[in-house]
């Protein structure tokens, strides 16, 4: 445990750390078109820039405690920073796209680690009766980073160029790697390890997980552009993911010293349910921050900072929420009553967000129900938490938040894909069920296009250029009216699916009296 001076500096460093990693998962969205002008790309290229960085974080997530262990946890984490730090630099200097996908690979290999080794040495600065304040800590940053990134990403391509969203990245870097160096420690549990031979390290399931999770993240990250289980490199990469998964839990379940213990999740069905319900808060945290920005810029014409501006507040209160729901779990309120809280909240905010979408919505429009969204995040993620580790100790309460890690990273990928794809469809059907309603020998489309091709010929159009713009005009009217059909729908599907799942909290146990978290040993 550390106190005074030592400890809030420890606090600072692994926050920013924390916040650097997940920025860097959205801060680059908005500044895709440019990259694809600067670097000749195209957008079916330019999207690898976010998926390379995704796929290493989600292969090196569930392996932090193994490396830990292995190199002595201040050992690593210092070289993840450095990584970070240097890949974040190269990023901002390369000259061709896959140059750029590259460093963006590596930087997603130090940047996983940075979030998972940054809550393990957050729970062991603080004693045990301070430990829900070391996880609302930790929390701030896993909701607020995501959160802030299109609104930092869109201020500094407005204001700069692109690269400058890789160099702000550095002297932060650098800050953190003094910091890392000169106060943080390993506890005595790391530092008395036992070291694996290289030949005992467990190979195949570090293999098997780098297939089937590498695999699985590009199927979720390029499915839509690739029109799915329609193209052969979908196909292909969808068996991939299957062998390397099977072959990885065959594998982690047999094995004497596996990289991943898989076999923990028979231990606690608390942590079963946990790990389920880390990939819906996933699922909702990054769907629904893909989903807004979009509907933002596509329809009502914001920009990336005035549609990041309209999400910090929210984002904020989650963070200003999180030390109060620590100290409500600290005192004794069970997560079985503050998680169908949470959900709830979630839908009401989803539910809202589809009546006040329309064509004339403005930002004091989304301000109270993205609040919303923020109460409900701050009741859902540290009472997830906290219940997925509760009656852990040891190695089997670290792997088993490498795991809820790893779930709730897999459930946001998966949320922006699937909500991606559902958004598409549903908008294609809904343009199908409108336009019935559109014909020419119907009086009042008549009416319109005459009052349109009238509009535009005293614009200076002739007549011809006039019948075209005013046809053109009506397919927009069309496809706005749809659109705005269709996101409310999927507002709707997220509350729902969020509704949905509430009946899995009731399959938590409930703690013996006594009963704590041990999430210092956890780490």
């Amino acid at each position: 445990m550390e106190t005074g001076f030592t400890k809030w500096i420890i606090v600072i460093t692994v926050v920013m750390c924390c916040l650097l990693e997940l920025i860097d998962t959205s801060i680059v969205n908005v500044a895709l078109p440019k990259m694809m002008g600067t670097l000749s790309a195209t957008q079916q290229e330019v999207s690898w820039v976010i998926a390379s960085y995704a796929i290493a974080n989600v292969i090196v997530i569930p392996m932090t405690g193994f490396l830990a262990e292995q190199f002595g946890r201040k050992n690593y984490y210092l070289f993840s920073v450095i990584l970070f730090t240097l890949a974040s630099m190269a990023c901002g200097q390369s000259t061709n796209i896959w140059e750029l996908v590259f460093f963006r690979f590596v930087q997603g290999v130090g940047g996983g680690a940075l979030m998972a080794t940054s809550q393990a040495i957050l729970i062991d600065t603080f004693p045990p009766h301070q430990l829900p304040l070391g996880q609302a800590l930790f929390g701030m940053g896993v909701i607020i980073g995501p959160t802030i990134g299109p609104t930092l990403g869109g201020y500094i391509v407005d204001n700069a160029s692109w690269p400058w969203i890789f160099y702000v990245n550095v002297p932060v870097g650098i800050l953190a790697s003094i910091c890392t160096a000169l106060f943080i420690r390993d506890p005595e549990r790391i530092k008395n390890a036992v070291r694996r031979p290289i030949g005992e390290i467990d190979w195949w399931g570090i293999s098997l997980l780098i297939l089937g999770v590498g695999s699985l993240q590009y199927v979720l990250e390029q499915g839509e552009s690739e029109d799915w289980f329609e193209s052969p490199l979908i196909l292909t990469f969808t068996g991939l993911t299957i062998i390397g998964m099977v072959g990885f839990v065959w594998r982690e379940l047999t094995a004497k010293q596996p990289v991943v213990d898989l076999r923990v999740l028979g231990k606690s069905r608390n942590l079963a349910v946990g790990a389920f319900l880390s990939f819906i808060l996933g699922f909702g945290l990054f769907a629904s921050v893909f989903v807004f920005p979009i509907f933002c810029q596509r329809i009502l014409g914001f920009t990336a900072a005035q549609t990041g501006e309209l999400l910090l507040p929210g984002a904020l209160l989650t963070g200003f929420m999180m030390p109060f729901v620590g100290k409500m779990i600290q005192g004794g309120v069970s997560q079985k009553f503050m998680l169908p809280v949470g959900f709830i909240v979630f839908f009401v905010f989803s539910y809202w967000m589809s009546k006040v979408i329309s064509p004339v919505a403005g930002e004091s429009d989304f301000f109270w129900p993205l609040m919303l969204r923020g109460f409900g995040l701050a009741l859902l993620f540290l009472p997830i938490t906290t219940m997925s580790l509760a009656g852990l100790s040891g190695k089997d309460a670290g792997q088993a938040a490498g795991l809820t890690g790893m779930i709730r990273q897999l459930g946001g990928s998966f949320g922006v894909a699937l909500i991606g794809t559902y958004l598409e469809r549903t908008t294609m059907q809904n343009r199908a069920n409108l336009l019935p309603n559109i014909s020419l020998y119907d009086p009042e489309t008549q009416q319109r296009l005459q009052g349109l091709v009238a509009s535009f010929m005293a614009k200076g159009a002739d007549m011809l250029q006039a019948q075209r713009q005013a046809y053109a005009a009506l397919e927009g009217m069309v496809m706005k009216q749809t659109a705005l059909i269709s996101y409310s729908q999927t507002f709707l599907t997220i509350g729902t699916f969020f509704l949905l799942c509430i009946p899995l909290i009731f399959l938590i146990k409930r703690p013996k009296r006594g009963e704590k978290v041990d999430l210092n040993a956890a780490h």
